[in-house]
């Protein structure tokens, strides 16, 4: 549970909802940021609002759908701040439709961009955080990652991919000190990707994303002492911090 001043911390999908609200609290702890996004644009504008507050972020366009891409993009973050503290994979696509309009081009994006990057960006991650002998791993998961939904086979698929895959790298982790868990919003987000896809009786219950990132903050600060291996809930962590 150390001090986050001065260290180094990767967010996917950091151009708006979540990932900016996660960015924009690590940055309030001192943190350094590699920031990515496909949103080139946004993504600029984030790491200047960051850094006029006194941060110190590093924009990353990157397609996470793209291996190739993911590759470069988490070279260049290491290249630029070395050893991470924290990987907070949160970037994510979820495109409501029925198996007969999902096409293979569509399939592969959506589950690329949630489990191939994750794997990609962790496999990078991984020799800088047992060289240290610390490390967390963050994978943001959802209801999708235990449960099916209607219109949602891309996404469910991939999240629940996500939940096996955390289980793993906590297991493989474990020996290094690096901890591994999932976390789910756990309440109804105003994110651009909720507008896209909540009926209306959810907008009306929907919490700025913000009020959620303490949550984000304590899994940053840790190691495999402390928790990992677990599926959490960020508005319940947020809102009930531990002792």
């Amino acid at each position: 549970m150390e001090d986050l001043k001065g260290a180094f911390g990767i967010v996917t999908g950091a151009a708006q909802g979540l990932g900016y609200a996660i960015a924009k609290a690590y940055t309030q702890e001192g943190m350094r940021l590699a920031l990515m996004d496909v949103q080139a644009g946004r993504l600029a504008q984030v790491a200047d609002e960051l850094n006029a507050q006194g941060g110190d972020a590093l924009p990353i366009a990157v397609d996470l759908a793209d291996a190739a891409d993911t590759k470069q993009a988490v070279a260049q973050a290491l290249a630029h701040f070395g050893t991470p503290r924290v990987l907070v994979h949160n970037a994510a696509i979820l495109i409501n439709r029925p198996l007969t309009e999902l096409t293979l081009a569509d399939w592969q994006r959506e589950v690329n961009v949630i489990i191939q990057a994750a794997f990609l960006l962790t496999k990078a991650v991984w020799p800088y955080m047992v060289a240290a002998e610390r490390g967390s791993l963050v994978y943001v998961s959802s209801m999708s990652g235990i449960k099916g939904f209607v219109n949602e086979s891309a996404y469910c698929t991939a999240k629940h991919g996500l939940e096996g895959f955390m289980k793993c790298m906590a297991l493989e982790g474990r020996p290094h000190n690096i901890a591994a868990n999932t976390i789910t919003p756990g309440m109804y987000m105003h994110t651009p990707m909720s507008e896209r896809n909540y009926p209306d009786e959810l907008k009306q219950k929907w919490v700025d994303p913000l009020l959620l990132t303490p949550a984000f903050v304590f899994l940053a600060r840790q190691d495999a002492s402390g928790v990992t291996g677990e599926r959490l809930n960020a508005w319940e962590l947020s809102t009930n911090p531990p002792a």
